[in-house]
């Protein structure tokens, strides 16, 4: 076998190494720029409809139709009777610090049901008992934003509803353990529209967003590209090396 040759199978390993890791590092690229597009949709369509006037939330026999696309962050206003005896709380992370989203059912005339993100509380006022003043009676009108069941994260412990323990905002499985029948399959955030006593705090929805994917795609595709030279640079030295 000739020397040539010799180098040119000593190459087949390392070249399929580095197309593997060049196809991942391009991917990796592309799936940011798609990222990109579908933050820059999504910051598009918060900024219209969190400042467009609140229409009454879909009706119950309009529920199948709601999504994420079409319906998420929508300025919506419902009117009901909580039952505060029913509160969750949703662990939560925000600028203000740990805490707790509180979630609370609200009952319409007709007797279906939306659960309403009341606002937010800071871990030790997690029990209804610490903040009396702020568990509103009687017919109320809730306005907010429309918001679509919270998936898990990669590192978001699960929901126990066993120990009223969440950390996902999942009306059907609070309904489930709270035994509340015909809930909407979304929750409404309440604006920040004050409580008496000052808690729950609406209005904490996150309605900005980071948007860093262009960054994070030139990243990558800059990376694939130094893979590339540098597999380049390899092969002219072990060619050069057998002569």
């Amino acid at each position: 076998m000739s020397e040539r040759r010799r180098a040119l199978r000593s190459l087949i390993l390392p070249g399929i190494l580095a197309l593997a890791g060049l196809a991942m590092l391009v991917g990796l690229g592309v799936w940011q720029l798609e990222r990109l597009a579908w933050k820059q949709d999504l910051i598009a369509k918060v900024g219209e409809r969190v400042h467009q006037a609140p229409v009454p939330v879909p009706a119950e026999t309009g529920w199948d139709e709601v999504t994420f696309d079409k319906d998420e962050y929508r300025h919506v206003q419902v009117t009901g009777s909580f039952r505060h005896d029913l509160e969750v709380q949703v662990y939560a992370v925000i600028e203000a610090g740990a805490g707790y989203w509180v979630i609370t059912p609200l009952v319409t005339a007709d007797g279906a049901t939306i659960l309403v993100n009341r606002g937010f509380v800071p871990l030790d006022r997690r029990a209804p008992a610490s903040r009396p003043e702020g568990q509103a009676e009687g017919v109320v009108t809730v306005t907010g934003l429309l918001r679509m069941p919270e998936e898990e994260g990669l590192f978001t412990p699960e929901n126990d509803p066993a120990k009223d323990s969440w950390f996902t905002r999942d009306p059907v499985a609070i309904a489930a353990a709270k035994g509340i029948l015909r809930v909407a399959p979304f929750l409404v955030d309440a604006d920040a529209t004050a409580n008496p006593g000052g808690l729950p705090q609406g209005g904490a929805t996150p309605v900005t967003f980071p948007n860093r994917h262009l960054e994070y795609a030139l990243t990558w595709f800059g990376l694939a590209a130094t893979l590339l030279g540098v597999f380049v640079a390899f092969v002219v030295t072990r060619l050069r090396a057998r002569r």
